[in-house]
């Protein structure tokens, strides 16, 4: 299982909400979108968030998904309030200089998959133990 504290170890991020035990949060898959809309039909609870997007907004639907935590992408920096609101929610905004390109490319490469992927990967070794047993 991977944790949110394994991606800080890997990935340069700036942690902008209140430090909490990290690697008692379970990462299952990511999901990338900068549409508000998309995210709500297709991400899931314990996802990852990749966005540029940086208002209030993003609190309010990670909070709703049960996404724990959004890296917001070149640059983008949250307002106060919006910090303030991801801690009362329970959400760690992280911040990092580097595109979306990239910081999706290096979850994908530590294992952090779509959830498409993810369940093409699980029937994927269910056929295999199958043809195996």
């Amino acid at each position: 299982m991977i944790t949110l504290q394994t991606i800080l170890d890997r990935l340069d991020l700036k942690i902008l909400t209140k430090t909490r035990e990290f690697s008692a949060i379970p990462i299952n898959s990511g999901y990338a979108s900068d549409i508000l809309s998309c995210v709500m039909s297709g991400a899931r609870a314990n996802c990852i968030w990749v966005t540029l997007i940086a208002n209030i907004n993003i609190v309010a639907v990670a909070s709703l998904l049960g996404i724990p935590a959004v890296i917001l992408t070149e640059g983008a920096q949250p307002d106060e309030e919006t910090i303030a609101r991801a801690n009362q929610e329970g959400i760690v905004l992280l911040s990092t200089p580097e595109s979306s390109y990239k910081i999706i490319g290096e979850l994908w490469q530590m294992g952090i998959k779509d959830d498409q992927a993810r369940a093409r990967h699980l029937r994927n070794e269910k056929t295999a133990l199958t043809r195996n047993n």
